[in-house]
């Protein structure tokens, strides 16, 4: 027999309904907020609004900084969003070239997609040589200063990326796109972090807008060598699986 009545159980649903409309907030923030900020987005009343956000926190979807006092997404909902952008399917397919990839070169790879915060780190593939270094699965990459973001920022629509951009430096992002794109692919120097030098690659559909790039780290700068043989093994990857070969 069912014990739970109609009326609660129109009451469950509403509570479920309150507590989306709350980390929806939380999803379109760029940064971490205040109790205050979250109810005057949301309309609620304090009371009322302090027992969600305490709920969300105690679930992990949710966490509340302890110096500020600021809530911001927490753990769990970052491992949801992590599965729901690696259950893509230009991420598995990618995801499958990646052990050969990195047989052949010898270098960590890293696959990433753009979700709603930015390149995001969703696969990784550890090479011969080990990097160690801060970088790991949920990670997001500016879109201006690491090799991943720059093809992102290249081969994906201005309505994308844009809002992605801090204000000041969005007028430097033309000119970086319009060269990634002629050359098809992107290299960090050891600028982005000291010591590790990467090169990345896209994989397009077939309107050539990128599904997914292809990132590969080494402590050895000749990683970057544009007449290297890992360039052109990484580009010969991405294009394996992309529906469009990426061009200018």
């Amino acid at each position: 027999m069912d014990m739970v009545s109609e009326s609660e159980e129109r009451r469950g649903i509403g509570s479920v309904d309150i507590a989306m409309s709350v980390l929806r907030v939380f999803a379109a923030a760029s940064e971490p907020l205040t109790l205050k900020e979250v109810g005057a987005r949301t309309g609620m009343s304090t009371s009322k609004l302090h027992r969600y956000l305490s709920s969300l926190v105690a679930q992990g979807m949710l966490r509340q900084r302890e110096r500020s006092g600021r809530y911001d997404l927490g753990p769990f909902a970052s491992a949801l969003g992590i599965s729901a952008l690696a259950r893509n399917d230009f991420v598995n397919e990618t995801a499958a070239i990646l052990p050969d990839l990195v047989d052949k070169v010898g270098a960590t790879a890293m696959l990433s997609v753009l979700g709603a915060s930015g390149s995001t780190i969703v696969r990784w593939q550890r090479g011969r040589n080990h990097v160690i270094t801060t970088l790991g699965l949920g990670t997001v990459l500016p879109l201006l200063t690491s090799a991943t973001g720059q093809v992102f920022l290249a081969f994906s629509a201005d309505a994308l990326t844009q809002p992605l951009l801090p204000k000041g430096q969005r007028s430097t992002a033309p000119m970086l796109k319009d060269r990634i794109r002629k050359q098809g692919y992107a290299m960090a120097g050891g600028n982005f972090i000291p010591g590790l030098y990467a090169i990345a690659a896209p994989v397009t559909n077939w309107q050539n807008e990128a599904e997914a790039v292809v990132t590969l780290i080494s402590t050895d700068p000749d990683l970057t060598n544009p007449a290297g043989p890992a360039l052109s093994s990484l580009k010969a990857a991405c294009q394996q699986v992309s529906l469009a070969q990426p061009k200018g």
